[in-house]
């Protein structure tokens, strides 16, 4: 008996001693970062952004590997069973780890028990974009556009059950108007739609919206958090434009399948936050009008368990649902 106690002992010691070892040569060999969602969005863009610079700065490629379907389902459920080693990282959103729980009744992964939580990336705030033809130039323009045609006007959103789409849904139910949901796979078949004017408006991620606002391709018509965003401070608010209880936020983060070392999931953490803090990280993100977080893995884990939570509420307020 207390042979076998030594020798437990003994097995406990050594995998304690090999964990430090492995976060200590990790990485070893390329990294890949699954985003979840089509290229050109903004989920892609700040995951490119953040694989570069862990590219530089820990020796080894990180990978993005583009694997969208479902709402970031299919993307999303590869990480939760993959190999909890640090080389298979997921680059999560608010719909990933927030809306879907409540979307999707046989979600094939738990958002809080199947990850390990690096960091929050960034939060960006949604946008309102109408195409230049659609005569409002505001939002009481809009809604009194909206009212005097019920079901005339088509609005597109990144994927079905986002954070953009929920932004519309919340924007129908306060605004009290009719308008058809247009759902595409990702950000850049719906900018696409958006600027040849094959849809009406359209709810966005305002980093990957951002140079089409500037060109003048679209027009922003609000954004949706509750303040108004640095990068685009021309544009108002939702709240500031007759919805005062409105507000969306979205964010973007990284995380690790459940069972990772805590000391890679450290490494990889510290290694972003030096990413985002980096002058040319900051400016990087500031263009796209995302504003850097960099958080703890315990911070990120609460901001999930809040997502989790209050999206039910609004998906049972909007009565959104999945076919």
């Amino acid at each position: 008996m207390i042979g076998k106690l030594y020798l437990g002992l003994a097995l406990c010691l050594a995998t304690a001693m090999t964990v430090p070892a492995l976060a200590a040569d990790y990485p070893d060999k390329p990294v890949r970062i699954v985003v979840p969602f089509p290229p050109g969005g903004t989920t892609d863009v700040l995951a490119r952004i953040v694989a570069t610079g862990l590219s530089e700065r820990m020796g080894q490629p990180f990978v993005v590997d583009n694997r969208p379907g479902a709402s970031g389902v299919i993307g999303t459920s590869m990480v939760a069973k993959a190999e909890p080693d640090g080389y298979t990282l997921v680059f999560a959103t608010i719909n990933t780890h927030g809306i879907n729980a409540s979307l999707f009744p046989n979600l094939p992964y738990d958002p809080i028990k199947d990850f390990a939580p690096v960091t929050v990336v960034a939060n960006t705030p949604n946008v309102l974009m109408v195409h230049p033809s659609v005569p409002a130039k505001n939002l009481s323009e809009l809604i009194a556009l909206a009212k005097a045609e019920p079901a005339k006007l088509n609005f597109g959103s990144t994927s079905l059950g986002g954070s953009p789409h929920m932004s519309g849904e919340l924007f129908k139910m306060m605004a009290k108007v009719n308008i058809v949901h247009v759902p595409y796979k990702g950000g850049g078949p719906m900018l696409t739609d958006l600027i040849g004017g094959h849809i009406q408006m359209a709810f966005d991620n305002l980093p990957s919206s951002m140079g089409h606002i500037r060109s003048g391709e679209v027009r922003a018509i609000a954004v949706t958090t509750a303040e108004r965003a640095p990068s685009a401070p021309d544009v108002p608010t939702m709240r500031e434009s007759g919805l005062p209880d409105y507000e969306v936020a979205a964010w973007f983060g990284m995380l690790a399948p459940a069972g990772t070392p805590p000391e890679i999931v450290n490494r990889l953490q510290q290694t972003v936050g030096e990413i985002l803090q980096s002058p040319e990280g900051a400016k990087r993100l500031a263009d796209l009008g995302a504003e850097p977080v960099g958080n703890t893995p315990a911070e990120f884990a609460e901001v999930i368990a809040y997502e989790v939570t209050r999206w039910r509420e609004v998906v049972q307020a909007t009565g959104v649902k999945v076919e």
